[in-house]
This record gives C-alpha cells, structure tokens and sequence, in this order.
C-alpha cells in the first residue's frame, strides 16, 4: 500500500506546513510520493531533497530583500516574488537546494499548476527528466495578478491552487491509498467568492482562468469535504492549525514567519504518535 503527502498552499502560511514536515523529517517519517500546490511545492520539495530547516531559514533570511518579495520587484519585474532571485539566485547560489538528493530520492514528486489557457490543473512528476525543475516550482506558486504566466513543457501557467487546491483525489487516482494531508486553515475555514473586478481585466486574455478563479471556492470547499471524508474512513490523516494562523499571505516580519512555523512544529509534534500509528496501518 503506497503512502502519500499531500500539501496544500496559502502563500506564507505553507511555513506552517514547513514547520510540520521538518518534525516528520526529523522522525524519518517516509512516503512513496507527495504532491505539492503552490506554497506546498516552493516549501514541499524540501522534503524530497531532506533539507530540514530550509523552508524557515530563507524566508527569513530574505523575507525584507526587495529581490525576493516586494512592490518594487512587482514593478520591475512583473513579479511580485522576484522570479530570478527566489527560483535561481536562492537555490542555486544562496541558500542550496540539492538537487541531486532530490533526484535520488524514490520518493515520487508532483508540481500542481493551472493552464491560464484551459483553466485546468496540471500535474507535474518532477524528475530527472527535467531540466526546468524550478520553473515548474514557480508556475505553481505564482499568485494570479501578482505574476506573470510561467511557460514550462509547452504550457503557459499560473498557480496551481486555483485548479485543485488540496489534491488528494489525485494521490488517490495514483494508487496513493493511504495519505497525510497538511491544511494551513483550520477545520471550520469556509471559503468565500473572490471579488472579480481587477481579476478580470487582468486575466482578459484568458477567459477559462477568469471561470477557474471565480468558482475557486466551489471547488475548494468541497475539497475540504472530501479530506475530512477520508479522514473519518481512515484512508487519509489530516493536520491543520487549530485556529487562523497569525499571518498575512504576504508576510516581511520575520518573527511573525518564525511563530508560523513553530505553530506547524508543535501541531506535529502533538500528533506524532498518531501519525507514526497511521503509517504503520498503511505500511501493514
């Protein structure tokens, strides 16, 4: 029986998220894959490549540097995270990602991203095949208004969150039977309708997104049912915050960044032998 990882995003609440795969990576808690939407594929790929402490290290870091989130990047650049810095000055020169223990890793990897054009998810197995790893990290966590359309394999896409924000039915369709999904809203969130007005002048040429953003919430709250649905059956095990995280999605201070991810460390660590318990029924 396969086991999996399912992350949502929420921009700089997935240090929550964070905070919570490094207690499982310090446990050496394993899975067979793990798929990763916005915020949880820029922070989620840490766990493929085993960086315990990463996540919380850069954002921290470079969470005042204009380069990596700011107004002036947006202007300049067309990005609110710059995507020159956060994609290849970060990781290839400032704070390493290893991208050789991520490639070695057996552990199967999916990006979500959303086709602007068609408005539907796409679903990427980063691998050794892929010469555009972190190209396929940005598109997924590229925030609509805030960002410029990421073109990768042929597609021209923006974050993945606004097809299929918490991607269990697709772990499940890939034979995952057994997973761990990590939340960053609590369990009585409910989404409500975006406000469409600058969305749609924004996305004028790609009317499919404009529908994909605008019944986002249909679709994420009903996804929400589904995990907890899952979780009363036992196929599926969840971790979530158990009240609104004390952070914007946009996030410069960085004790605010810190607490964030401590919040998602000592949800973990309260659950950790139910989680070491969940594993071992999957595993049996």
């Amino acid at each position: 029986m396969k086991t999996g990882l399912v992350l949502e995003g929420g921009a700089m609440r997935g240090l929550f998220s964070a905070g919570v795969c490094d207690v499982l990576m310090e446990n050496n808690i394993e899975f067979d894959g793990c798929v990763g939407v916005s915020a949880g594929a820029a922070f989620g790929c840490n766990y493929k490549s085993h960086q315990i402490g990463r996540a919380i290290r850069y954002n921290t870091r470079f969470c005042n540097d204009w380069r990596y989130c700011s107004m002036r990047s947006l202007i300049k650049t067309g990005d609110l995270f710059g995507a020159e810095f956060c994609y290849h000055t970060i990781p290839e020169k400032l704070d390493k990602f290893d991208i050789e223990a991520f490639y070695n890793s057996d552990m199967e990897f999916y990006a979500v991203c959303t086709d602007v054009y068609t408005g539907k998810p796409v679903y990427h197995l980063c691998d050794k095949r892929d010469d555009k790893i972190y190209e396929w990290f940005r598109a997924s966590a590229s925030m609509p208004l805030v960002s410029k359309p990421v073109k990768a394999g042929g597609r021209t896409m923006l974050d993945g969150g606004m097809a299929d924000s918490i991607p269990l039915e697709f772990m499940m369709n890939k034979g995952y039977d057994k997973n761990l999904v990590i939340l960053t809203q609590p369990r009585d969130y409910v989404k409500e309708k975006a406000s469409m007005g600058i969305m749609k002048i924004s996305l004028r040429k790609y009317p499919n997104m404009i529908k994909c953003i605008s019944d986002r919430h249909i679709m994420y709250n009903k996804q929400r049912d589904f995990v907890f649905e899952q979780e009363k059956n036992g196929s599926a095990f969840v971790i979530c915050p158990d009240e609104k995280l004390p952070i914007k999605r946009i996030e410069h201070d960085a004790d605010v960044l810190r607490k964030t991810y401590e919040i998602g460390r000592k949800t973990a660590l309260k659950q950790l032998n139910e989680i070491i318990e969940f594993k071992k029924t999957a595993e049996s």
